[in-house]
């Protein structure tokens, strides 16, 4: 007994085992195909990417990549030349040069790589199939100037020695990349001007940079300290530095380029065809620094004019007329304000220079969240609004200066975009309620809504407290816009009739008024398209009519032409003479029964169309 239960118990242990080890196992090939499965799907995923990975020139990245490219770029613009005539300065450090170098050239492979995905327009319309893009690429003097500049020129060091670094010279074809680069910068900036100034000072830097260079190995060339002009002996201590070396020819050849500085004069033939040399580049570089400069000084100007008033031409007549001092301050002030605060007051003249879904897209970015407070145009379609923010005039009040006075006919509608606004009485000192940012005024006065007690008056005096700027919309942009919507013109003058019914300003008899007047009006407009039906009923039988008299006068002539024919050809004899005079009178009274029938169907469409 005992024996038969240990059989069991150890089968039953054995049953465990083996359904513990074959869960395992099923466990792990689950595992593993799940993992293979993944890397899987992980290398599908890299390489569907990699095929459709393409960059939008217009894209971000595009942008950011083109800024990375500066660097590499710039230092092989400045170091090149630098480590060539500065030969003490490449020895001392050519790790550091040979690390940047190879850094750069990777860099400049990368580009290549970009440059090999970056799409391109073809009417308009990005192209993205990469055999189209590597054909457009390789096929491009692009690809041509990036070859030619990652050749491997670097296995010339083992011929002329690594304190030549000239070789690398090539690496400067990748200039175009930069001027890109620029250009794009200069287009997203939001100081365009500071940036040309920027730039041109940068070029300048690197153009003395170069003359610095040439200065220093032309001095080498003829011997340190053999002159005056040349760079000076290195046996002396203090022109043995590397920075004395490099800062001194910077010197002169600044001294040189600005024409301000005493340097000695050129004794040596090389000397004076440097000097030469410098003195042309120097007309060039100050010809371009004063036109730039000069350009930047006309674009603030211009920018001036257009985003503020002309406050020159405004002293010049007020010196011209007698204005008084107080008046004077104010108008003054007033000036001053816009141009401490930027307040741009011709909006519209600046967003003419873009097209109109643009200049629309900018002024509802803008504008729209302002215009939408107003109750009146509130659940009206964006369209309508879309076209009212083209319309809004951006004004600003000076402090104690009335917007508006009680009794004014109103012309246009005010909503505050920033500022207070009092409302006073006719004293000018009681105020009745204080109006702030986001408020609206005057938009009953503008729809001209029959029945209106006010008669499209303003019915309070609104004075401004401090500076105020605030949205004016005339009366007349407003009709003309809901010309082109009959729909929501109903519904603000529904709108508005509601605003006046709970004011107490809108007369009862206002609505039938206006009723009988919509139905005049709509029985003139039914008179004016019956008018116009006949007009042209008339107009078609007066063409019809006078298409029939030329057809008889030429039916007429042609029977006149062979009557004509006839009289020729009779016989003397009377019999036949007396028959051909019998064909004729046949025939004209032919003629006079055509011309009377045509009389009177003219007469009978005549009749019909007064009828």
């Amino acid at each position: 007994m005992d024996k038969t239960g240990d059989a069991s118990i150890r089968g039953n242990q054995w049953q465990r085992l083996l359904r513990q080890h074959w869960g395992q196992k099923v466990k792990v090939e689950e595992e593993d195909g799940a993992k293979d499965e993944g890397k899987r799907h992980f290398s599908l995923g890299l390489n569907f990417n990699w095929n459709e990975w393409v960059v939008n020139p217009a894209e971000q990245f595009y942008y950011v990549w083109l800024q990375v490219m500066i660097l590499p770029i710039v230092y092989n613009w400045v170091i090149i030349i630098f480590r060539t005539c500065f030969t003490m300065i490449a020895q001392t450090y050519l790790p550091v040069w040979l690390t940047l170098d190879y850094l750069s050239d990777l860099m400049y492979m990368l580009d290549m790589i970009v440059a090999l995905r970056t799409g391109y327009l073809d009417q308009g319309i990005l192209v993205k199939d990469p055999s189209h893009l590597r054909k457009h690429y390789l096929y491009s003097l692009h690809f041509l100037r990036d070859l030619v500049s990652l050749l491997p020129t670097d296995f010339l060091y083992f011929t002329v020695g690594f304190q030549i670094p000239l070789v690398r010279l090539n690496r400067l074809l990748r200039t175009p990349r930069l001027n890109e680069a620029l250009d794009r910068m200069e287009t997203r900036t939001s100081y365009p001007n500071v940036f040309r100034l920027s730039k041109l000072m940068i070029y300048i830097f690197v153009l003395i940079h170069w003359n610095s260079c040439f200065y220093f190995a032309l001095s080498g060339y003829l011997g340190f300290g053999s002159d005056d002009w040349v760079y000076p002996n290195m046996s002396d201590p203090e022109f043995a530095s590397l920075r004395r070396q490099y800062f001194y020819s910077f010197w002169v050849s600044t001294d040189i380029f600005t024409t301000i500085g005493d340097i000695s004069p050129p004794t040596r033939e090389e000397e004076y065809l440097f000097m030469i040399a410098d003195i042309l580049i120097t007309v060039l570089v100050v010809a371009s620094v004063v036109g730039n400069v000069g350009h930047i000084i006309t674009n603030l100007r211009d920018r001036d004019n257009v985003f503020f008033p002309n406050h020159e031409l405004v002293k010049a007549y007020m010196r011209t007329h007698p204005v008084s001092k107080e008046l004077r301050e104010r108008i003054n002030n007033w000036y001053q304000h816009l141009h401490i605060n930027k307040k741009i007051m011709r909006e519209n003249e600046i967003l003419e220079q873009l097209p109109l879904n643009l200049r629309t897209e900018i002024a509802v970015s803008v504008h729209l969240p302002t215009l939408s407070k107003v109750t009146i145009f509130q659940n009206c379609e964006k369209s309508l609004l879309e076209e009212l923010v083209l319309k809004l005039t951006p004004q600003v009040f000076s402090p104690g200066e009335y917007v508006c006075r009680k009794g004014d006919v109103g012309h246009e509608m005010y909503i505050i975009r920033e500022g207070k606004l009092a409302v006073v009485a006719d004293d000018g000192v009681t105020e009745f309620a204080v109006l702030s940012a986001g408020t609206f005024f005057g938009e009953i006065s503008i729809l001209n809504i029959k029945g209106n007690k006010s008669g499209n008056r303003r019915t309070a005096n609104i004075r401004s407290t401090g500076y105020s700027d605030l949205f004016s919309l005339s009366k007349e942009d407003l009709t003309h816009v809901l010309s082109e919507f009959p729909a929501a013109k109903r519904l603000l003058e529904e709108k508005g009739r509601q605003i006046l019914i709970k004011m107490g300003m809108l007369e009862e008899n206002g609505e039938e008024e206006e009723s009988e007047a919509e139905k005049v009006e709509s029985k003139i407009q039914r008179l004016e398209n019956s008018l116009e039906i006949l007009q042209t009923k008339l107009a078609r039988l007066m063409m019809e009519l006078e298409s029939s008299n030329h057809k008889l006068q030429a039916r007429v002539e042609q029977l006149e032409w062979e009557v004509a024919a006839l009289g020729t050809e009779l016989p003397e004899g009377d019999e036949e003479a007396e028959r051909a005079n019998r064909r004729v009178e046949g025939v004209g009274g032919e003629v006079e029964w055509e011309r009377e029938e045509a009389e009177g169907e003219e007469l009978d469409g005549s009749k019909m169309l007064f009828y």
